[in-house]
């Protein structure tokens, strides 16, 4: 790839630290897509022993592009999302990977059809994992930037996506009882401050 062509790349990916998502850090900011595609190929890693049918280097593959459509569009909450979101996110990107050299757009076309069918494997775990990241930044956040509909929707969201495994379930289970220990610790302290 010629230098200049790589550098346009890394300047177009950039925009994936500058755009923020709906989630806030633990520490009190918004969290960049960037961020999320980092911990989402991390959690990929770490699952590898739980899959060992699978191609976690294509898992990874996936969770290290699959936002690069927000380079363009910026992020979108999942309960704003619609179908012309989704297909403006789409267009885009396939725009973009028809521009880039044969070598690399030819994997990457394959490898968002892939993403975007669902059918295999390594798209239903990374696909699983993306979710299940989403709902643990949001459970390290300050529950103060849950919106009202989030106390319901971190315990349904994701749950269709974890249904092909056993381990994708625990976890989910692991993460919604994380999501109600940190109401009830709300609550609690919501308690003791009405008694005071």
């Amino acid at each position: 790839m010629e230098t200049r062509e790589f550098l346009n790349i890394m300047k177009l990916a950039e925009n994936l630290k500058n755009n923020t998502r709906h989630s806030w850090t633990s520490g009190g900011r918004r969290e960049s897509v960037a961020e999320h595609s980092w911990r989402l190929t991390l959690m990929a890693y770490f699952v590898k022993d739980e899959f060992p049918q699978a191609d976690m280097d294509k898992v990874i593959r996936m969770c290290i592009f699959h936002d690069m459509g927000e380079a363009f569009t910026g992020d979108i909450p999942a309960f704003l999302k619609n179908e012309q979101h989704e297909q403006e996110e789409s267009r885009v990107i396939y725009e973009w990977i028809d521009s880039l050299p044969e070598s690399y757009s030819g994997e990457l076309r394959a490898l968002f059809k892939e993403m975007d069918a669902l059918e295999t494997m390594e798209a239903k775990i990374y696909k699983a994992l993306d979710k299940m990241e989403a709902l643990i930044q949001h459970n390290e956040a300050d529950i103060s930037t849950w919106l009202p509909l989030e106390y319901e929707l971190n315990l349904i969201y994701g749950e269709e996506q974890v249904q092909f495994s056993t381990y994708m379930k625990e976890l989910k289970a692991q993460i919604n009882q994380d999501t109600l220990d940190k109401i009830a610790r709300k609550q609690e302290e919501g308690q003791s401050l009405n008694e005071k």
